[in-house]
């Protein structure tokens, strides 16, 4: 059966089909085309989405540019902006056990994760919502006698939102919220792989009442509708999740037309365990940091650098808890670990599993795809622990965005620090200590844009997150977040003009 005959209605098993949302109307793509959504717990397609083009991008932006220009979004206050977003938030929340059960067939992450941020997504709407009548200029002093200068915060324009697939609606959220607060009007590209929670959250915005054109949402393949987004000249900034390689493309491919990027990519990020800490507690959060979500996370904590005088001790306990730990179907509220999204990223799991055998590093749980009954057809891979991993071996050094955890040695504080720093990337980083005074120095000397002290993967939509070096450029959350979207302007005005000479700096 095509993905089209299921649309039509020809086929005797009909799969659930969803439609794009350009200038207001929910559409189809200008080529007719579909692209089948699968479930990875099950493996089998659900669902159909257009395979949006280069056609519908252009719709979609021109549609953007026409609602930031003219029309009731260009002219609305503020604080008129600040109800709608509060609006979007209430609805969320009404609709929080829909956006889940979608988020889950996409993705295949657990239920009861994704229900718990779901239920979270409003404090977005409702913090950028708050910001958007608080944007205020300066006047500061100038030097320029009889002259009034002041600067104002104005939107940058239509921005390009291209947004993943291990948390589709989160992190297109982290985007969406300050851009509209800030007033710019938006044309998102979801993953191909997970586009269907996005569909359903803008169907919430329509009925907010927000003016058409002001949110567009075109779906398809990166080289078929993400290329030309980024490329498209009407389109002044590009807000980007996702993985390096992409990331460095969206970034050459945006210079060449000067325009404001924003970039959050990929880590490699160490969990520090000291000596002196809770080996309960530092399990838990290593256990967090890269088994939930199935290490697909762009902060999971997949290098593991342990105190050697607690080694073996704290090794024997995470093998034993993640020994027990439960997979099967990710909508049932026993299970802990699901599977990975999609079924090109199983492969690539799998590859880096054989990569870091080939390296040297010992396998001491894991290390195979699953094939557990419960697991049935879906694309698992067993909760993977290398031990003996030196900071050059690939499994190191290379993002897998799995279940796959590399341990590391070190002696003292000093060499924790280098093993950590020795990376390309910089998103974030934990430590597990019981020392106040450790508490307080490491985080400065670790070069990351998070750090956790007795925690790992906490974030808020009150708090800037972003990376350093490789991982990224630019912040989202907080108030860092939606300065984002705005571009400065310094006013002089002269009341009484008296130029004495032209040709010079006045």
């Amino acid at each position: 059966m095509s993905p089209e005959e299921a649309v039509r209605g020809n086929a005797p098993h009909q799969l659930e089909a969803f439609k794009m949302y350009i200038d207001g109307e929910w559409c189809e793509s200008a080529s007719g085309r579909w692209l089948e959504t699968r479930n990875p717990y099950t493996g089998k397609a659900w669902a159909v989405i257009p395979r949006g083009g280069a056609d519908d991008i252009d719709r979609a932006v021109r549609a953007a540019n026409r609602a930031f220009v003219s029309g009731p979004w260009a002219s609305m206050h503020p604080s008129d902006r600040g109800l709608l977003l509060s609006r979007v938030a209430e609805l969320i929340a009404a609709n929080a056990e829909r956006l889940a059960e979608l988020e889950v067939r996409d993705n295949g992450k657990l239920k009861v994760e994704m229900l718990g941020q779901m239920r979270y997504l409003p404090r977005w709407f409702q913090y950028f919502g708050g910001l958007a009548d608080k944007i205020e200029g300066r006047m500061p002093p100038t030097d320029k006698k009889g002259m009034l200068h002041y600067v104002s915060y104005e939107p940058v324009g239509v921005v390009g939102a291209i947004t993943p697939w291990n948390s589709p609606l989160l992190l297109t959220v982290w985007k969406l919220a300050p851009a509209l607060a800030a007033g710019n009007t938006v044309v998102i590209k979801p993953s191909e792989f997970a586009s269907t929670s996005l569909l359903a959250l803008v169907e919430l915005f329509a009925q907010a009442g927000f003016p058409r054109g002001v949110i567009n949402v075109v779906t398809g393949l990166g080289a078929e509708t993400g290329e030309p987004l980024v490329e498209h000249p009407l389109v002044d900034r590009i807000a980007f999740t996702g993985g390096n390689l992409a990331g460095r493309k969206i970034y050459e491919a945006a210079a060449r037309q000067f325009k404001r990027v924003s970039l959050e990519l990929g880590g490699k990020s160490p969990n520090i365990v000291f000596a002196d800490a809770s080996i309960e507690d530092a399990v838990k959060g290593v256990i967090s940091g890269i088994f939930a979500a199935s290490g697909q996370t762009c902060m999971a904590g997949s290098r593991l650098l342990l105190h050697s005088s607690i080694h073996d001790a704290f090794l024997a306990r995470l093998v034993e808890v993640m020994s027990a730990a439960r997979l099967g179907d990710p909508n049932s509220p026993d299970t802990d670990v699901g599977p990975v999204a999609t079924e090109q990223q199983l492969g690539k799991v799998l590859q880096y599993i054989e990569l870091a055998k080939q390296e040297g590093a010992r396998c001491i749980l894991g290390g195979r795809r699953a094939t557990r009954p419960e697991c049935g057809d879906g694309w698992f891979v067993e909760p993977t622990i290398f031990a003996d991993v030196t900071n050059d071996m690939r499994i190191a050094r290379e993002e897998v965005f799995g279940p796959v955890l590399s341990v590391i040695k070190f002696d003292t504080d000093d060499e924790a620090i280098a093993l950590a720093n020795d990376t390309p990337f910089g998103l974030a980083a934990g430590l597990w200590t019981t020392d106040l005074a450790r508490a307080i120095a490491m985080p400065k000397r670790l070069r990351a844009g998070t750090v956790w002290v007795n925690a790992y993967r906490v974030v808020s939509y009150l708090s800037p997150f972003g990376g350093f070096k490789e991982s990224g450029l630019g912040r989202e959350n907080g108030i860092e977040a939606i300065y984002e979207y705005l571009e400065a302007k310094s006013v002089f005005i002269n009341p009484t003009p008296s130029i004495s000479n032209p040709f010079t700096l006045q």
